[in-house]
C-alpha cells in the first residue's frame, strides 16, 4: 500500500487560525546540511513521523518538495529518504487536480492513500473511474495539518476489507471529509506548478 505525502498544508498546517501554532523541535540528531532550515518547519510534528511509518504503507513525497523533501523534511521527521513523484507538466483539467493523473499512474493500479489539502471531489470521482485498485484521498484541513482524526479515518480504511474494486473512495460510515477549500498560498518548498 502506498501513501503519497505532501508537505505544505498536510505535514505544515498554515492559515486560517486565530491562534499561534505550537512550535515543534527536530527529532534528535536533526542536520539539515547545506539546507538553510526552512521559516514553518517548526510546525511540523516530528511526532507525525513515527506515526506514519506506523501505517505499515510505503510512503513516498507527493509534493513540490521534491528532492528537498528528503533534504529537509525527513531528517526533522525521523523518516529515512522517501521515493520522491517527479511531475511531469501536467495541467488540471476540469476541475481535477494537477497531481492526480501522475499519482494514479505512479502507483499503477497499486492500493493507495493520498494525504493532501487540496483533494477535491472531482479528484475523487476521477481516481474511482480511472484507478483500478483501492484508494483513499483524504483531503486534510490546511488550518491544522494531520490530526489524529486524519490517523483514525486512514487506519479505520487501512483495515477494511478491500476486494479487487475496493471501497472508492472512502469505505462506508466514514463521514465526508471536513477541511475547507484551499484559500491561501502554499509557503513551502520549491514549485514546479501552482498547487
Amino acid at each position: 500500500m502506498l501513501l503519497f505525502l505532501d508537505i505544505d498544508g498536510t505535514l505544515i498546517p498554515f492559515g486560517g487560525t486565530d491562534r499561534p501554532y505550537p512550535e515543534h523541535r527536530p527529532r534528535t540528531g536533526y542536520d539539515p546540511g547545506p539546507h538553510a532550515p526552512h521559516p514553518l518547519l517548526p510546525r511540523l510534528d516530528p511526532s507525525l513521523g513515527p506515526r506514519l511509518l506506523a501505517l505499515g504503507c510505503a510512503p513516498v513525497w507527493a509534493t513540490t518538495w521534491l528532492d528537498d523533501a528528503n533534504a529537509v523534511v525527513a531528517p526533522w521527521l525521523g523518516l529515512p529518504p522517501l521515493p520522491v513523484v517527479d511531475w511531469p507538466r501536467t495541467p488540471a483539467f476540469g476541475g481535477l487536480h494537477w497531481k492526480t493523473r501522475t499519482l494514479v499512474s505512479w502507483a499503477a493500479g497499486r492500493p493507495f492513500v493520498w494525504l493532501d489539502d487540496e483533494i477535491t471531489a472531482t479528484d475523487r470521482a476521477w481516481i474511482t473511474a480511472h484507478h483500478p485498485g483501492p484508494a483513499l484521498p483524504h483531503r486534510v484541513d490546511h488550518r491544522t495539518g494531520l490530526t489524529d482524526a486524519d490517523f483514525a479515518l486512514v487506519e479505520t480504511w487501512l483495515s477494511a476489507p478491500h476486494g479487487p474494486a475496493g471501497p472508492r473512495p472512502r469505505p462506508p460510515g466514514l463521514p465526508p471529509t471536513t477541511a475547507p477549500p484551499f484559500t491561501g498560498p502554499d509557503f513551502g518548498g520549491p514549485r514546479s506548478e501552482p498547487e
